[in-house]
């Protein structure tokens, strides 16, 4: 299963153990001669965040700057109380205000395209990395075994124009940002923005990650990972007790709030790295899942019918997508799924949403042929992709076809 790692653990359990430079910070529920004193050490100024498992705090007002005690604690008490698309927070933090003219993204996650982990870089922080133009962000791979040098991290930044002043300090904190991910058994982190003050020193003023808990990595010494508060959606409960009615298969999923992509996904830590790319590629998913294990024909077609009652009437795109599997018979789940699908149609009417589908592994000819037979009975659109597909490239075309940016064409 995968670890969701926010801001406040980030600045409590693994700033200080890799050297990240951060800003200095203070529980909201700290004394309130103890925020004085932070405060007053900080030059009368601060930024109240909430300590919630979600994105966009920002936009969503949790997220706000004071200029003293009596605002600071106004904001403490009323963040920590501010639902961030669907979730809510555990608690709120002060950090100190970082002043910058210049603000940088940056990312790592693991990359089938480099077949391993790369790292992504763009001078313009502080925005959702999709937002960004493609010539204004840089990507590298890094090789696990030599791992990410100064070197390699400052041929990045100078590609994309970066302060000559600025590339070593940026090198030299790309080295401890990659000594974090590799040593904590991450799958994908994110820092953004970097905050660079006018002296050229550089701050992480934001935080995300997932860690693979099956990596023996992620037993971090003295880290607490804290449990956030859960507003379960019907959908997410209805699943929890499917899931829960039998060993065989998981059905594993978390709701995201997307609005566009449905996506079936299949391969435990696969199923975050895709995830994570339909997010970064603005793709939108509605729920983060895992349906792999091998599950049997009825344990895979009540999976895929919760999920089509819930959500195929407003999705603009189904996306059945997993790596290579091992064990798992592709033609059972991929029957399954059909037959859902089919059923759906039959009980709610016609849907019009195209399909993208790319999986490999045992009897995978005869699940595409169940597939392709009820996509062409329901007269729904779709392209499949070959077993040797990355799925990052997969999930990217979804991204890209959900929103217009190519045309939906058979490959």
């Amino acid at each position: 299963m995968a670890l969701r790692v926010a801001e406040l653990t980030f600045l409590e359990y693994f700033a200080s153990r890799y050297n990240i430079p951060v800003p200095r910070h203070i529980s909201g529920a700290a004394e309130i001669h103890e925020i004085k004193k932070s405060l007053e050490g900080w030059g009368g100024e601060a930024i109240v965040k909430a300590d919630v498992m979600s994105g966009k705090r920002g936009k969503a007002g949790a997220v706000v700057g004071v200029k003293n005690l009596r605002d600071a604690l106004r904001e403490v008490k009323r963040v920590s109380s501010v639902e961030v698309n669907g979730k809510m927070p555990r608690t709120a933090y002060l950090v100190e205000k970082i002043p910058a003219g210049l603000e940088i993204y940056t990312a790592i996650t693991y990359n089938s395209a480099f077949l391993g982990p790369s790292l992504t870089v763009s001078l313009v922080g502080g925005v959702d990395i999709e937002e960004v133009e493609e010539d204004k962000k840089a990507t590298i791979g890094i090789n696990t075994y030599d791992g990410l040098d100064a070197y390699q991290a400052g041929e990045a930044f100078a590609s994309l124009g970066c302060p000559k002043d600025l590339i070593s300090n940026m090198s030299r904190v790309m080295v401890l940002f990659w000594d974090l991910f590799i040593s904590c058994g991450m799958e994908t982190a994110e820092i953004n923005p970097w905050r660079i003050t006018p002296e050229g020193k550089p701050y992480a003023c934001d935080f995300k990650a997932v860690i693979d808990e099956s990596n023996y990595k992620a037993k971090v010494p003295a880290a607490v990972f804290p449990e956030y508060p859960e507003n379960i959606s019907d959908f997410e409960e209805e699943m929890a007790e499917w899931s829960a009615a039998s060993h065989r298969g998981q059905a594993h999923v978390s709701s995201l709030e997307g609005t566009k992509i449905l996506p079936l996904l299949f391969g435990g830590g696969v199923s975050t790295i895709i995830t994570e790319t339909l997010e970064a590629a603005g793709g939108s998913p509605i729920f983060l899942s895992d349906f792999g294990g091998n599950p049997p024909y009825e344990r895979m077609l009540g999976t895929a019918r919760i999920c089509f009652s819930h959500h195929l009437a407003r999705a603009k795109l189904l996306l059945i997508l997993g790596g290579k599997a091992n064990n798992t018979f592709v033609d059972v789940t991929f029957q399954a799924i059909a037959d859902a699908l089919i059923s759906y149609v039959e009980e709610n009417g016609p849907v019009d949403v195209p399909v993208v589908i790319g999986r490999g592994g045992p009897r995978l000819v005869k699940g595409l042929l169940a597939m392709k037979q009820a996509l062409d009975y329901l007269k729904l659109p779709y392209v499949i992709f070959g077993p040797d597909t990355p799925v990052t490239m997969v999930a990217e075309y979804a991204a890209k076809l959900v929103n217009g940016i190519v045309r939906l064409e058979e490959v």
